[in-house]
């Protein structure tokens, strides 16, 4: 009984110092021991390259790491350096060890079943530029820049009009969880747009190899666009009713009867052809 309440003592003890806590009144302890390991899969720029490594930490010091890149282990103690070599000598757990790349990160990662960081992969925003109208200040509107559906959050967005940075009079919101891992964000520019210069809205994230630029230009005005048209119809119009007419006229005092023409005595007889649109449609007969 005594040897077994010993036991039970020592079990709570060890408990006691990997929690941190003191054993009791009077007993110190001099130092706190850990022993951690850590397992991370790191999805590099968005591509199918995965890098797996498995870290040893000893007193928040790390020992020693096996890196998939390098298909062994790298040590960075003495400590390390011995199990490191112990390890290597194993082919068969160094096979092990050297397919985990693909079995604890790529299929993990492809079931979307790693539930630290589902979206490890950077997911590149979609940009788009709206007029937005403005009822405090006279203008056609205030330019906005919707910046959607991107992974991580950590994003830059500017303003440019023409090859000029517009850094005064943008205001933007703060980045919000879509709640699917994704993020948005909205940028204004507050000074009105005018017609005839170009806008853009360059956004950096880490998914681009290069920055995102989506141009604006300011449409032409469709009332004034359809009010021009429609003068232009109506003037073309006239113009080819005069000709018209012109054509007509000219045909039908040509075309008369010399000297004294009788009267048609009934239904007018058609021409051989058939008659032009700006002929008379109908001939009166020769008299016998």
């Amino acid at each position: 009984l005594a040897m077994g309440r010993v036991a039970a003592a020592g079990a709570v003890l060890v408990a006691l110092v990997v929690l941190g806590a003191p054993p009791g009144a009077g007993a110190e302890l001099s130092e706190v021991f850990q022993y951690m390991v850590k397992r991370e899969c790191r999805f590099i720029n968005g591509t199918e390259k995965v890098r797996f490594l498995v870290r040893y930490f000893y007193n928040r010091m790390e020992e020693l790491r096996f890196d998939s890149d390098l298909g062994q282990y790298v040590w960075f103690t003495h400590h390390g350096e011995i199990q490191a070599r112990s390890w290597s000598r194993d082919r068969e757990w160094m096979q092990y060890i050297r397919t985990a790349v693909d079995w604890c990160c790529r299929y993990y990662y492809t079931q979307n079943l790693i539930p630290v960081c589902p979206r490890s992969l950077p997911v590149p925003p979609s940009v788009s530029i709206s007029l937005v109208p403005s009822s405090s200040q006279p203008g056609p509107g205030r330019l906005l820049c919707s910046v959607m559906d991107f992974y991580p959050a950590h994003i830059q967005v500017r303003w440019f009009q023409g090859q000029q940075e517009l850094s005064e009079h943008v205001v933007a919101t703060d980045v919000v969880a879509n709640g699917d891992w994704t993020y948005q964000l909205l940028v204004l520019l507050e000074t009105p747009a005018q017609r005839g210069l170009s806008y853009t809205c360059q956004v950096e994230h880490v998914s681009l190899e290069q920055p995102l630029r989506q141009h604006w230009e300011m449409p032409p005005d469709a009332a004034r666009s359809k009010m021009l048209t429609g003068i232009g119809g109506f003037v073309l119009g006239l113009v080819f009713l005069a000709l018209g007419l012109g054509f007509y006229v000219r045909k039908k005092v040509r075309g008369g009867c010399r000297g004294s023409c009788p009267p048609c005595p009934g239904a007018c007889a058609l021409p051989p052809g058939a008659p032009s649109p700006v002929s008379p449609p109908f001939l009166c007969p020769q008299s016998s």
